[in-house]
């Protein structure tokens, strides 16, 4: 629910149990007045204190009011060069040369549902309300637009921003920030998701202190180390009490989340486009369209908090075809060939996917082209006949005859040196005119801000998916863009082009969305180098981390699940020893891990014994089974992974809390282990309830305050599952 009291200039922004309050104060600046818990209705303006503070300026209109400064006020939209010497949210070169922007609110509009985004995703659906703030600085001849839509339900708040240049001479937009928020407090723990290549989203804990702490990317994508989400939220807090704010911003490319405390100890979190070479020129009448943010407070812990973003992307976020039923069980040929495979070699292996259950064959890297190793065929989205005779046309028929789907691995904003696109188009790459440009994995990045090389590429992908049922496609991108140029900009807009990159990938994919609507779409960056909201509107699963080890990929789950629910994380069972690690872990064991996301198999299943084919067979049933659950249910963090004690456990809790699926993954063991119990959420306390279907039954509030008995774990890494059934619903 939106509120605006005209007269005093407040805005108040009401979810089932926050609010959020703006007002508009004497010199026309929006103030940002509070976030936080639900609060009466009432003009929150007056916990804003004011005092001389010396050295922050005042503006010339206060007068001799020495206690105004724009340097200590909240600011719903930060400025820059006008006596905030803060973070600042905007950035602006005007004809003069003058870096400075100075924002003053002219108007508010308010209309039913939510707004959308040309060309950029955003969060839709019915229930929401938008409110839109124009702000000007009337000597630059600017305006801008702050979008805000609530969804009530959801506790959830989006921000927008569109810069428009109202005046008669180009002006250059130097930085653009979706998201400025101002707290009073500075007494707060800034929360954040970093990592690397094979061990993505590790969470990072620690208290702001003075000054500027920030994370971001600038390798082109959202990246391995840093994810464009982040929390800040009371030193006290943790998964069940306490306040928390969680920010996402929906952009795959570059990016920076800044958390400032400042010298009298309030602070301001500042996120958006990465300022590093960005700069987009605004013609008269131009416009630019910053990518949207989200924001979600919980007074009640990060359970909740990631509860509320979960609902939010699978109901307003994620556009998946499979909406209503069910996504298939793969098996991914990877690590079972690499790029050694034959059509024969393929069947084998569905083969003996569809006789343990599994639904859907995916063909990965070396189909195409001239390409037998990672140093060539990138560009080239052409059969290779000689491994496969008769091309996909052949193929694909084969697979399908088994009773399973078939999709395909793709790389398209990629190009080898080594293909007849580069050949033939050299200019297409992003390099620097002068300069031999980087490799990374011996190819070259494509001009995905040129439309006649989107055209090209399409035009092939078109081709190949018109010419077999392809069901599903893995889009991959494995490397960071450096050398970033391109040909068809002038020297002047050159800081567009990262931005323009992103853009275009979207505009490929919602192409791609458009033509073959039910195309199962799976996003990659290396596995999960671009793992964030913008890539979840166009691909409902992205391939979590390539490092597919059972025990790391609890701690990367566990990071990742702060923000994004866990069917959207592609998760494998593959062979032991583990390619990445070399760690020897159960079947058993890698099945509960990878069961928890988007499920499937990336091994040689000739080389599985029949004791393995056999789980394999119970993983898929049991996957099948409690598919609902693990797509739609609450998803509660019970234990951490690590050093936090001797097992990692997780549920998935149905909304009417009559069913509970609960997975439990121990560590290394010992001699002499002692009893353990585990504390079960989200269940009904008055609720009895069966545990794998047996005769006792369990009350609900004992199992949340004294926990279940755990068996005591007979080796290393292992696993159980436990499924939870209230009595009266059998």
């Amino acid at each position: 629910m939106i509120l605006h009291d005209e007269p005093s200039g407040l805005f108040t922004l009401h979810t089932r149990a926050t609010a959020y309050q703006m007002k508009v104060d004497e010199h026309r600046v929006l103030l940002h007045t509070y976030y936080g818990p639900k609060i009466p209705d009432q003009d929150l303006s007056g916990l804003l204190l004011r005092t001389d503070r010396g050295f922050s300026p005042n503006p010339y209109e206060a007068g001799a009011d020495r206690t105004y400064s724009l340097d200590v006020m909240p600011q719903e939209y930060s400025t820059c060069g006008v006596g905030d010497f803060r973070l600042p949210s905007i950035e602006l070169e005007l004809p003069s040369g003058s870096h400075t922007c100075d924002l003053r609110y002219c108007g508010c509009e308010m209309r039913p549902g939510k707004y959308a985004l040309e060309g950029l995703p955003a969060f839709f659906g019915g229930g929401a309300e938008t409110l839109i703030l124009r702000l000007e600085d009337a000597a630059a001849q600017v305006e801008v637009l702050l979008y805000f839509s609530v969804f009530e339900e959801l506790d959830l708040i989006t921000r927008a921003v569109e810069v428009r240049n109202v005046g008669e001479r180009e002006v250059r937009l130097c930085r653009c920030a979706s998201l400025c928020l101002d707290l009073p407090r500075g007494d707060l723990d800034f929360i954040t998701f970093n990592g690397r290549h094979l061990m993505e989203r590790r969470l990072e804990r620690a208290p702001l202190r003075s000054g500027v702490q920030s994370v971001g990317s600038t390798r082109g994508a959202s990246s391995h180390q840093h994810n464009p989400f982040v929390m800040l939220c009371d030193r006290s807090a943790g998964e069940d009490a306490g306040l928390c704010y969680g920010a996402m911003l929906l952009y795959s490319g570059n990016f920076e989340a800044a958390a400032e405390r400042s010298q009298f100890e309030t602070t301001r979190l500042v996120m958006g486009i990465h300022p590093y070479h960005f700069c987009w020129t605004l013609a008269p009448g131009g416009t630019f369209t910053a990518p949207e943010a989200a924001l979600v407070c919980s007074p009640d812990g990060f359970g909740q908090m990631s509860r509320q973003f979960h609902r939010a992307i699978r109901d307003h976020l994620i556009r998946d075809p499979y909406r209503g039923r069910r996504r298939p069980v793969l098996i991914n040929n990877w690590e079972a060939t690499y790029f050694d495979f034959t059509a024969n070699k393929l069947c084998e292996i569905a083969e003996e996917a569809a006789a343990l259950g599994i639904e859907l064959f995916v063909m990965d890297d070396g189909w195409f082209g001239r390409r037998d190793d990672d140093s060539s065929g990138l560009g080239d989205w052409f059969v290779n006949r000689e491994k496969l005779p008769g091309g996909l046309e052949a193929l694909v028929p084969r697979i399908n005859r088994l009773g399973m789907s078939f999709g395909i691995w793709v790389e398209p904003e990629m190009v080898s040196e080594d293909s007849q696109l580069y050949r033939d188009h050299p200019d297409w790459a992003l390099q620097v005119p002068g300069r031999a440009p980087a490799r990374g994995r011996g190819q070259l990045v494509l001009d995905f801000s040129r439309q006649d090389v989107r055209d090209h590429i399409y035009g092939q992908l078109r081709t190949v998916l018109s010419s077999a049922p392809i069901t599903y496609v893995k889009w991959d991108m494995n490397r960071s863009l450096c050398d970033v140029w391109s040909a068809a900009l002038p020297a002047r807009r050159q800081g567009e082009v990262y931005h323009r990159f992103v853009l275009g990938v979207y505009d490929l994919l919602e192409r791609l969305r458009r033509d073959y609507p039910e195309l199962l779409l799976e996003g990659c960056c290396g596995g999960g180098g671009r793992f964030d909201g913008g890539m979840l509107y166009y691909t409902p699963q992205i391939w979590c981390s390539d490092n597919s080890d059972a025990i790391d990929r609890l701690s990367i789950q566990y990071g990742t699940s702060f923000c994004y629910p866990p069917e959207a994380m592609g998760a494998h069972v593959s062979a032991v020893p583990n390619q990445q690690n070399g760690r020897v872990t159960p079947i058993q064991t890698r099945g509960i891990a990878a069961m928890s996301g988007a499920f499937g198999y990336e091994l040689d299943l000739s080389k599985c014994t029949s004791e393995e084919k056999a789980c394999i067979r119970r993983q898929v049933r049991s996957y099948q089974e409690h598919y609902d659950l693990i797509h739609s249910g609450d998803y509660y963090r019970l234990a951490a992974p690590g050093e936090a004690g001797p097992f990692a456990a997780w549920a998935h809790v149905s909304p009417d809390r009559e069913r509970a699926l609960v997975s439990l993954v121990t560590g290394g063991t010992g001699a002499a282990q002692p009893f353990r119990r585990l504390r079960l959420k989200g269940l009904d306390p008055a609720g009895r309830y069966r545990v794998n279907g047996g005769e006792t039954l369990w009350s609900g509030g004992l199992l949340m305050s004294e926990g279940y008995p755990l068996p005591v774990p007979e080796g290393d890494y292992q696993a159980l599952q436990l499924y939870f059934q209230a009595a009266d619903s059998q």
